[in-house]
């Protein structure tokens, strides 16, 4: 796979802080706080890829249903039907009718990878979205979260995809020793919402860390207008 090349996140500005966008085949994690509209812009990356590039994408909702995540995007100008044969949405519910095997002997961890594994030999995904990695440490009952997580992230590289994996952890505890995540990464992407006057919150976004990439490490104001995410300079008090 050649490195070299990048896969844009269609947000207009960021990508210019990271060299023209991900490394394809980058695992990159994308976290957040809850109302950091992690979920939305996520999904924009790969619908954008979907509509843009005829991309083939997967994005795995473990929080909501598949019909709410639906919704929700298109009050957000993204219509399903643009990408109804690029973009893939599984939910755990759709997942669970094809987890047979769960009743086995299997742990639902692996018979999760199974599945993945099985649908990207059947539709050859370039991109897949996990959301979330709170959720299926959950689902999953890992029982020793550093070894678990690295064999996780071991399968991901196996995909031979490029991977966003959406992680409810705050940006300032990714570098704890509990958020192994943080260092199995090769990118970082953090949202937050900041307090920049005592009545007005602004929603920043950083890239922490990029591996292949000499990024801005700045922070930068998120906005979303006429169904397009972009990002200015952050406005301090």
């Amino acid at each position: 796979m050649d490195q070299t090349a990048r896969i844009k996140t269609y947000i207009e500005g960021f990508d210019r802080a990271m060299e023209g966008g991900i490394p394809q085949g980058n695992i990159v994690l994308i976290a957040g706080t809850p109302g950091t509209m992690k979920s939305s812009l996520t999904y924009y990356s790969l619908y954008n890829q979907a509509k843009e590039n005829g991309a083939t994408c997967v994005y795995v909702t473990l929080e909501q249903s598949r019909n709410s995540l639906l919704r929700q995007m298109e009050k957000m100008g993204m219509r399903t039907d643009d990408v109804k044969q690029t973009l893939h949405v599984l939910d755990l519910g759709l997942i669970r009718k094809n987890l047979k095997q769960v009743n086995g002997g299997d742990s639902w961890m692996q018979v999760f990878k199974g599945y993945i594994t099985s649908l990207k030999n059947d539709l050859g995904f370039s991109m897949i979205a996990i959301d979330s990695l709170g959720v299926l440490e959950t689902i999953s009952s890992m029982t020793n979260r550093r070894t678990d997580l690295f064999y996780l992230f071991e399968w991901l590289r196996d995909l031979n995809s490029t991977v966003l994996l959406i992680s409810e952890a705050a940006p300032d505890k990714l570098f704890d020793g509990y958020y192994d995540e943080g260092y199995l990464a090769d990118g970082i992407i953090t949202l937050k919402m900041q307090v920049v006057r005592d009545v007005e919150i602004q929603r920043r976004i950083r890239c922490v860390k990029m591996r292949e990439t000499n990024h801005d490490p700045s922070y930068f104001s998120l906005i979303h207008s006429g169904g397009k995410f972009q990002v200015t300079k952050a406005i301090s008090e």
